[in-house]
């Protein structure tokens, strides 16, 4: 049985989870907290989640995490069959992650869980977030999904990011700067499936729990 271990609140484990439930995987769940253990360094050498336990083997990173499904299961395709096609899927995927996701990460702690982050790099990722969503405007097509018309692989990863990149900018600058594009028309079409809506319910239900966790911590 692939177990999917990581906790709910993290998008990244999420991307994973409505990959795995749109192809109708069957899978496991275990919760676990990025605490550094060695437990944790064992199977995850930088102490992140998710990461899968597969017949006693681990594997991590959540893009290689869902190449391995897409190959291991490959009913119900997410990527498609046509080589530039799945690779501008995954252009997606990376541009979003790298480029969006990972800037705007540096305002999360301040956002979401009442810490505190400095002006300067305030102001250093709005600069930087600018200029990238101007571009991902490029590449997105919200017709009416991330790529077009087919549900896939890149949409896992838009569904749980840009609705945290929209509020992490709206709580910090008063801006959400997704409004340029309809993010908020595709989350309430993505948000109507039966697989979203339960990454959604499991995320709120142990988001309480990371907050408190966070808070302890600072």
């Amino acid at each position: 049985m692939l177990t999917l271990c990581g906790f709910s609140a993290s998008n990244y484990y999420n991307k994973v989870k409505l990959a795995l439930l749109e192809k109708g995987v069957p899978f496991e769940e275990k919760q676990v907290w990025t605490d550094r253990s060695p437990a944790l360094l064992e199977k995850s050498p930088l102490g992140k989640v998710p990461f899968f336990e597969i017949d006693g083997k681990t594997l991590f990173e959540s893009q290689v995490m869902l190449d391995y499904v897409e190959s291991a299961y490959p009913q119900k395709p997410l990527i498609p069959s046509n080589p530039y096609e799945a690779a501008r899927i995954r252009q997606l995927i990376q541009f979003m992650e790298l480029h969006l996701e990972l800037v705007a990460r540096e305002l999360y702690f301040e956002a979401f869980f009442g810490g505190k982050i400095a002006d300067d790099v305030k102001v250093r990722v709005q600069k930087q977030l600018k200029r990238n969503i101007a571009a991902f405007g490029q590449i997105a097509n919200f017709s009416p999904y991330i790529a077009g018309s087919e549900f896939t692989m890149a949409d896992c990863a838009a569904t749980v990011h840009l609705p945290l990149i929209g509020m992490a900018t709206k709580a910090i600058y008063g801006e959400d700067m997704m409004a340029a594009y309809p993010v908020r028309d595709y989350m309430k079409l993505v948000g109507e499936r039966p697989t979203v809506k339960k990454v959604t319910e499991d995320r709120k239900a142990n988001a309480a729990e990371l907050a408190e966790r966070i808070k302890s911590r600072s």
